[in-house]
């Protein structure tokens, strides 16, 4: 397989501007395959697969939550912590215009719309994690150090068992 070119998006740019090594994954995108997929393209554990996921709060304000690629949010315990009366997940249009992002490459790095990032603690229980590096079958493996420097999330516990 020839080594491939790694894409120029905003998250790529993000990184190397505030100086983080990452080492690329590429696999063969699948719709709605999500992280189960890459995860099992890649030989990864899904846990350490992290996804990137836009809500909404009731003022139709956008944030990002960091997730354990096998678990849900709790949009009830979500509402909680952002103080809101409910959050829901954006839609597809309504994420991309925030992110800059098309859905399946949603990276929380070089956001279009400067948002709130919050984090499920158990992402930090791994030295480094992989996450989206802004483009369809594109991953990035980060340390989790470097994901609190430069995203400076908010740590929370909003995780539910995903029923997948």
């Amino acid at each position: 397989m020839a080594k491939e070119k790694i894409p120029s998006t905003q998250a790529i740019r993000q990184l190397k501007s505030n100086k983080v090594e990452f080492k690329p994954y590429f696999y063969k995108y699948v719709e709605h395959g999500g992280t189960k997929e890459s995860a099992k393209q890649l030989n990864l554990n899904e846990h350490r697969v992290v996804k990137t996921l836009v809500f909404e709060d009731n003022n139709k304000k956008p944030l990002i939550v960091l997730m354990n690629g096998d678990f849900e949010v709790s949009s009830k315990q979500l509402a909680r912590v952002v103080g809101s009366k409910k959050v829901e997940l954006a839609n597809p249009q309504k994420a991309q215009k925030y992110t800059g992002y098309k859905v399946g490459g949603t990276s929380p790095f070089g956001l279009r719309t400067k948002m709130k990032i919050y984090a499920q603690k158990d992402i930090f229980e791994f030295d480094s994690i992989v996450i989206n590096g802004g483009q369809r079958g594109f991953l990035v493996e980060i340390k989790t150090d470097d994901v609190k420097k430069v995203l400076n999330p908010e740590i929370v516990d909003v995780a539910i068992e995903s029923n997948k």
